[in-house]
């Protein structure tokens, strides 16, 4: 592919109306996405990417995924949103097919991730007073050092990322931090008081951290020990993103609590929830908890068909097998700026000793679209759809750029 310029008048607009107008919260890549097939991405010069984010692995099922698309259409021509106010056809099945998929009882929808995991910290500290018999107001929650939660005051309170904090407390109280994958740090914190234990099984955001090989499994043995509800966030990492349906079920680990989103609607709508036992989740009543979009047909139908398509196409077992591969060729990479590789599935990182972002700028110029994530690592995280010669393709850019 020949390298691209973004220097043309028509991006330029778009680039400019959007500083003008929208708030600076990201620091996105100069190009503007027109549409989106599969793995791949068009710009509006008509260029071709392929797409190596996945938006954050919300696109796990590709881009306008022909089957999800259909299901949008169709459902969205009769009826789109009622509220919780009323029933509908589809919420039902939807919490019966993900409950089962799960393992689990009851399902409890939401919109976004960050509502699912403020939604796990509700139901973890009411389950705390309500059936372990922690006193009111003491319940706490321990969490890791370069978690990636989401966005919320209160989930920002417990991150370790200064830039995620600064300028918005005062936070709320009942967190606890420990290093992430030391069990004998989680030993030590959990007192009568702590209700839950949130971690995600692979540190996204951080740069693809993965924890010691057992630890998973000691952190179930110790949260049911000591009865502690272990909540696992696979929002970035569930639904075959790792090559296993969840992130847990490498080390054959079932939480007590899963939060799940993105991927859970295929990138057509926002749509997470949290899934457990009844026990857990019957502690909400009528009143306790809500949302106006959470549960609506669309985003119902939508998740439904957005998991049929991730068994059908038996996604989860091609991530195993391509990313095996895209892992080894990666490694087989020397450079003076490449410290490490690492990742499980279809979700990988290139650890730099230096700023990652001039290379994932190099690499958009060649037509493959990939982000940096905290200054030093790449994050790679293509669609579980990608072919394989497309992605021996993105791995011979990848060559050239580090070959510079």
């Amino acid at each position: 592919m020949a390298t691209l310029s973004i220097d043309h008048e028509r991006t330029q607009e778009f680039i400019a109306r959007e500083e003008r107008y929208g708030a600076h919260n990201y620091h996105p890549l100069d190009l503007v996405i027109e549409r989106g097939e599969g793995a791949w991405v068009w710009d509006v010069e008509g260029r071709r990417y392929l797409d190596c984010l996945s938006a954050y692995s919300a696109v796990n099922q590709g881009h306008c995924h022909p089957r999800i698309l259909a299901t949008m259409v169709e459902q969205a021509s009769r009826v789109t949103l009622t509220s919780r106010a009323f029933r509908n056809e589809q919420l039902p099945a939807f919490c019966e097919e993900l409950a089962a998929l799960c393992g689990m009882e009851m399902v409890l929808p939401m919109n976004t991730g960050a509502e699912a995991v403020e939604t796990a910290i509700k139901a973890a500290r009411r389950w705390g007073y309500e059936r372990k018999g922690i006193a009111r107001d003491r319940a706490e929650i321990l969490a890791f050092t370069n978690n990636f939660h989401g966005r919320t005051t209160t989930i920002v309170g417990f991150s370790s990322e200064p830039s995620y904090r600064e300028g918005f407390g005062p936070f709320a109280p009942g967190f606890r931090l420990l290093p992430f994958g030391d069990i004998d740090a989680v030993r030590a914190a959990i007192t009568p008081e702590t209700c839950a234990v949130l971690l995600e099984p692979i540190q996204c955001e951080a740069g693809i951290l993965l924890p010691p090989p057992g630890y998973l499994r000691a952190l179930r043995a110790l949260c049911t020990e000591r009865n502690v509800l272990l909540m696992a966030d696979e929002i970035q990492t569930g639904l075959g993103r790792t090559g296993q349906t969840f992130a847990c079920d490498h080390e054959n680990v079932r939480p007590d609590l899963y939060i799940l989103g993105k991927a859970l609607s295929g990138g057509f709508y926002p749509v997470s929830a949290v899934v457990s036992r009844r026990e857990v989740l019957g502690v909400f009543g009528p009143g306790s908890h809500g949302s106006t979009f959470g549960g609506n047909p669309l985003g119902c139908a939508v998740a439904r068909t957005a998991l049929r398509v991730l068994q059908d196409e038996r996604l989860a077992e091609r991530s195993a097998e391509l990313g095996a591969w895209l892992l080894d060729e990666l490694r087989t990479i020397a450079h003076p700026d490449l410290v490490a590789v690492r990742g499980r599935g279809l979700l990988a990182a290139l650890q730099l000793r230096v700023p990652a972002r001039p290379y994932c700028e190099a690499l958009k110029e060649r037509g493959v679209l990939c982000k940096e994530t905290h200054d030093t690592v790449i994050r790679l995280a293509p669609p579980l759809v990608v072919k394989r010669d497309d992605l021996a393709w993105a791995v011979a850019q990848i060559r050239a750029v580090f070959a510079r």
